[in-house]
């Protein structure tokens, strides 16, 4: 039946699509509980994703819950749900303030003993009074839009329950704790096919402009959104919008007006019957509405990264070309920060942009506290890089410790020395007078550090090469100098000292490591037997040093540990 829902899908699906729908399918028959992002950008087939993953729990004999941030969105998520899903043995039931209270006790009575495989719903889900008889996944859809408290109580639901999260753009915390490895993450990167990339544009708020936007999109038959998010004036906009183009059909839609009648505009409008709808922000999430290519954004300089990302991609849906319109005043006297959110959604239009717009913002905004309900952490005390440090090194340690069941194909726990730290009294450097921009000086210092293999180390030689011209000594040394820590690292050293023609590697501070007793530790002791004048072992203060004599340069230091190597590979 899988097979056969799969086969449904009226799109063919994209690599993208494939993959993450397998890495779920995946991560669903394993021990321990799911805990997966997918990352895909607006109109990417999320949607179709989670749809598969809740049939697979359903065909299981497991309920589902999706958990969705507006009233609107639950409603469109059951439609999608329930026509996906019409020919399958699958009850689809929804909970949101449109339904009376007599509606929701029936809805909660039939979920309570089982009746009910998926239910879709607001932070009505999260209330107290609903109990599920056996859920087995939990479907968080965008789920930067749930406030810290909300997600408190997600955990205490989810504890044992299988959790896929899907959004455009996470929120900076979500998006690092993806990217250090607490959480698993997917990214749909493929666009479907035929799309075109939103034509994004700020300007400030200019009547001639909104006409002449609207009658351009109405007389190729489309639709727009204008999005203004202050429900006090939100008939004043209509009314100019009328003035400004007498012939257009004009509705209105905000978060406070009666369930039936906001659902109705709605219908409406995606029936066609209206070509302009004025709203507030409740059009941001899930609307699919193929024929509405142009929107325009009031205000845009009050909204976040994710929100104005989010309510652009209303649009361009379909094989048409798409406009947004981001309407602020100028530039010059917004803040800093609101300037960067501007630029930064003007720059990356193109499509599958989500990923690119929420590392801009975390930035911008930093990653916050990872692990509490404050949103900003001590990063900037101590850099971003040097946290995500500290944390990846947290999370490696309990890998092998607390964990160390779960993680036996973890490749990097093989590894006795994470990183090793070099001392030299040699030029090692990029010299000012070869490149002299400081910031790009640092920008490539920060690339070698990265550089993983010996293919990228000649790489980036060649291209400092063809850049700036003949490679100088000092550059060729500090190439050196990452491949001796290569070598230092596998061989177990945690640093070495090179100074007055003497190399001083360190081992393993831990004494209880099982590094002491493995092959490479037993060769590296043989080589030293073998070498009694040019080396000498020695422990001082519980550390253990080995100190080889007569190294003059880095190179030869290099060519040093790879003949060690040699031994412990022989």
């Amino acid at each position: 039946m899988q097979t056969e829902l799969e086969a449904s899908f009226m799109y063919e699906d994209t690599p993208d699509q494939l993959k993450s729908t397998r890495d779920v399918k995946k991560d669903m028959e394993k021990e321990y509980p799911m805990d997966r992002l997918i990352c895909g950008d607006v109109g990417f087939g999320k949607t179709e994703i989670a749809i598969r993953a809740a049939f697979k729990a359903v065909a299981d004999g497991k309920q589902v819950a999706v958990l969705v941030p507006t009233t609107i969105l639950a409603l469109q998520h059951y439609r999608t749900f329930s026509e996906r899903l019409k020919e399958f043995p699958c009850t689809i039931d929804y909970l949101n303030r449109f339904k009376s209270t007599a509606e929701q006790t029936a809805t909660l009575k039939k979920l309570e003993a089982g009746k009910i495989d998926i239910l879709i719903g607001t932070h009505r889900i999260l209330s107290k009074d609903v109990f599920f008889k056996d859920l087995g996944l939990m479907i968080i859809d965008e789920e930067q839009k749930f406030g810290v408290a909300a997600k408190e109580k997600l955990k205490a639901l989810r504890v044992n329950v299988d959790t896929l999260t899907l959004t455009a753009t996470p929120i900076p915390r979500t998006l690092q704790f993806s990217l250090m490895g607490a959480r698993d993450l997917s990214i749909i990167n493929t666009a479907p096919p035929n799309r075109h990339p939103v034509n994004t544009e700020v300007h400030v708020f200019n009547e001639h402009l909104i006409r002449d936007a609207i009658n351009y999109e109405v007389s190729r038959g489309g639709q727009v959104f204008f999005v203004h998010n202050r429900v006090q004036d939100i008939h004043d906009i209509s009314a100019m919008i009328h003035k400004l183009c007498p012939d257009v059909k004009i509705s209105v839609g905000h978060g406070q007006m009666d369930g039936e009648k906001l659902e109705e505009i709605l219908i409406n409008f995606i029936e066609g019957d209206t070509d302009v709808l004025v709203a507030t922000t409740i059009i941001e999430s899930g609307l699919d509405i193929s024929n509405a290519n142009t929107i325009i954004i009031n205000n845009a300089h009050y909204f976040g990264l994710s929100d104005l990302h989010q309510m652009r991609g209303r649009v361009g849906r379909s094989n048409k070309k798409a406009f947004c319109y981001l309407l602020a005043p100028p530039l010059t006297v917004l803040t800093p920060e609101a300037r960067q959110r501007l630029k930064a959604i003007e720059e990356h239009s193109e499509l599958g942009s989500g990923f690119h717009v929420a590392m801009r913002d975390l930035d911008i905004r930093g990653a916050g506290n990872l692990l509490g309900g404050e949103q900003s952490g001590f990063i900037s005390e101590i850099g971003f890089e040097m946290y995500h440090k500290i944390l990846d090194e947290a999370i490696q340690e309990l890998k092998e410790t607390d964990f160390k069941g779960l993680f036996p194909e973890d490749e990097s726990i093989t590894n006795y020395v994470r990183d090793c730290q070099i001392d030299t009294d040699l030029e090692m450097r990029i010299p000012d007078d070869y490149i002299t921009n400081i910031t790009e000086r640092l920008s490539l210092y920060k690339e070698l550090d990265d550089v993983a293999n010996e293919e990228k180390l000649v790489a980036f030689g060649e291209q400092l090469r063809d850049r700036f011209g003949p490679v100088p000594k000092q550059v060729y040394e500090l190439m050196h100098t990452i491949r001796l820590r290569w070598k230092a690292k596998q061989l177990g050293f945690e640093k070495i000292v090179l100074k007055n023609r003497t190399l001083k590697t360190y081992f393993i501070s831990n004494k209880d490591s099982a590094y002491f007793q493995s092959t490479l530790f037993s060769n590296i002791l043989k080589y030293v037997q073998n070498h009694p004048r040019a080396c000498k072992l020695k422990e001082d203060k519980g550390k253990l040093s080995l100190t080889l004599l007569h190294v003059d340069s880095v190179k030869e230091a290099d060519s040093l540990l790879a003949r060690m190597m040699e031994k412990e590979a022989n």
